[in-house]
C-alpha cells in the first residue's frame, strides 16, 4: 500500500527539522564544515604535536556539530568559540552566530555569546598577527578588530533581521488565518440571520393572511349558513344576509390588496441595504417592513365596526371600555393599535367557530403605559348548531406571537363557566 505524496512529505522531515529540505541543507552545510575543519585539523595537529589522524578526526567532529544548529544554536556557537584558538571552524562560527541570532533565544543571551565570540576572535587574531608579522602595533590592533567585527557582527545582524522577518510573517499568517476564521464565522452568522429574517417574514405573512382572511371568511360562512336557513321562509332577511356576504367579501379583498401592496414594496429597501453589504441592516428591515404595514392596517377606532359585523352575524356581543384611549400622547403606535385590533378580531372569529350562539364580552382598558384587552365568551345557549368552520389551530399561536413580539403578555384558556377567555396586555411605548 502506497501513501500519497502529501502523506510522504508530512512524514519525511526527521527529528527537529520542519521540512525535508531543511534537513538536507543542514546535512550538506555540516559536511562542508566538517571538511573545512578536517583540513584545518592537519595544521592544528602539527602545531599541537599530535598525530595527523587525531587532528583530522577532531576537525571532523567539530565541523559536523553544525548539523545541530537549528536544535542547539547556543551549543554550536560555544563550540565555535572553544575551537577559536585552534584556528578552525570559520564556517561553523559564522553559520552558528547567524542561526543563534535568528532563533527565539533571548536577546541578552545572543548579546553575551556574540561578545564572547568577538573577544575570542579578536584575541586569536591579535596573537597570531603580532607573532607572525613585524608591523606597527596599532595596525595589528586595527586589523584584529576589523577581522573580529567582520566575522561576528554581520552574521548576527543578518540573523536578527531574518528572525524578525520570520516572526513578522508568522504573525501575519496567524492574523490572516484568524481573519479567515472570523470571516467564515461572520458568513455563517449572516446566513443564520438571513434565514431567521426569511423565517420571520414568512411567519408574518402567514399571520397577516390568517388574520385578514379567517375573520372575513368566517363571517361570510356564518351569513351564508343563515342565508341558506331563511332563504325560503324570510326572503327579506335572506337578501340582507346576501348583501352582508358581498360586503364581507369585498372587505376581505380590499385588505388582501393592501397587504399585498406592502409586500411588494418591502423588497426595495431590503435590496438597497443588501447592495450596501450590511447584514445587520438587512435583518433590521424586517421589523421596519412590519411597521410600514402597520401604518396602513386597522386600528382601535375600527373596533366598534368590527363588533358590529359580529352582531350582524347574530352574535350577542357586549363592549366595555375603561379609560381614555387617546392618552397623553394622542393615541398609540400603529403596531400597538393593529395588534390590539387583531387580537379582538381573532378572538371573535374563534367565538364564531367554537361557540356559536354564546354571549361574548369584549373589554378594553386604557391604563398608564399599557392597553389591555379581553374577549370572553360563555357557553353556547340553546340548541344552536355550528356552521362547520374549519380550524387550523393557528389563531391563538398568531395572537401570542403578535403580543409577545411587542413585549406584552398573552393568556388564554377556558373559564369556570364553560366558556373561553383570551386576555392580552400591550405596552404602549
Amino acid at each position: 500500500m502506497t501513501g500519497t505524496g502529501e502523506e510522504q512529505g508530512r512524514a519525511g522531515p526527521p527529528l527537529w527539522w520542519a521540512r525535508r529540505r531543511d534537513a538536507v541543507g543542514d546535512a550538506a552545510l555540516g559536511a562542508v564544515s566538517a571538511a573545512e575543519c578536517a583540513w584545518e585539523g592537519i595544521r592544528f595537529s602539527e602545531e599541537a604535536g599530535i598525530p595527523v589522524a587525531a587532528g583530522v578526526l577532531f576537525g571532523v567532529v567539530v565541523g559536523a556539530t553544525l548539523v545541530l544548529r537549528r536544535r542547539w544554536p547556543i551549543a554550536v556557537v560555544l563550540v565555535g568559540i572553544a575551537v577559536a584558538p585552534a584556528e578552525m571552524g570559520f564556517l561553523l562560527s559564522v553559520a552558528g552566530m547567524y542561526t543563534l541570532a535568528s532563533s527565539e533565544v533571548p536577546r541578552r543571551i545572543i548579546a553575551a555569546l556574540a561578545s564572547m565570540s568577538l573577544v575570542a576572535t579578536f584575541v586569536v587574531m591579535y596573537v597570531k598577527t603580532r607573532g607572525d608579522v613585524e608591523a606597527d602595533p596599532t595596525l595589528v590592533l586595527a586589523l584584529s578588530i576589523f577581522v573580529a567585527v567582520a566575522l561576528t557582527v554581520p552574521p548576527m545582524l543578518l540573523g536578527l533581521y531574518i528572525g524578525a522577518r520570520r516572526r513578522l510573517m508568522e504573525s501575519l499568517q496567524e492574523r490572516a488565518d484568524s481573519l479567515e476564521r472570523e470571516l467564515s464565522l461572520l458568513a455563517d452568522r449572516a446566513e443564520e440571520r438571513a434565514e431567521w429574517a426569511r423565517t420571520e417574514e414568512r411567519t408574518r405573512i402567514a399571520r397577516e393572511m390568517h388574520d385578514v382572511v379567517a375573520h372575513r371568511v368566517s363571517l361570510m360562512v356564518v351569513h351564508a349558513a343563515a342565508l341558506e336557513a331563511v332563504a325560503v321562509k324570510d326572503p327579506a332577511r335572506a337578501a340582507k344576509n346576501a348583501a352582508l356576504v358581498g360586503d364581507m367579501g369585498r372587505q376581505a379583498l380590499t385588505e388582501l390588496r393592501e397587504m399585498l401592496g406592502v409586500l411588494r414594496a418591502a423588497p426595495k429597501p431590503v435590496a438597497a441595504v443588501a447592495a450596501a453589504g450590511s447584514v445587520e441592516a438587512v435583518v433590521r428591515v424586517v421589523p421596519a417592513a412590519v411597521a410600514a404595514g402597520a401604518e396602513d392596517g386597522p386600528s382601535l377606532a375600527e373596533l366598534e365596526a368590527l363588533v358590529g359585523q359580529s352582531r350582524a352575524a347574530g352574535m350577542a356581543v357586549e363592549v366595555v371600555v375603561h379609560g381614555d384611549g387617546a392618552g397623553a400622547g394622542g393615541g398609540y403606535a400603529a403596531e400597538v393599535e393593529q395588534t390590539a385590533y387583531r387580537v379582538v378580531q381573532e378572538a371573535l372569529t374563534n367565538c364564531h367557530k367554537h361557540a356559536p350562539g354564546a354571549r361574548v364580552v369584549v373589554r378594553l382598558a386604557h391604563r398608564e403605559g399599557e392597553v389591555a384587552m379581553q374577549v370572553e365568551n360563555g357557553p353556547s345557549e340553546g340548541p344552536v348548531v355550528g356552521v362547520g368552520l374549519p380550524s387550523g389551530g393557528n389563531g391563538l399561536v398568531g395572537m401570542r406571537e403578535r403580543v409577545l413580539g411587542l413585549g406584552g403578555v398573552f393568556v388564554s384558556g377556558p373559564t369556570d363557566a364553560g366558556g373561553f377567555r383570551v386576555s392580552a396586555v400591550l405596552p404602549v411605548r
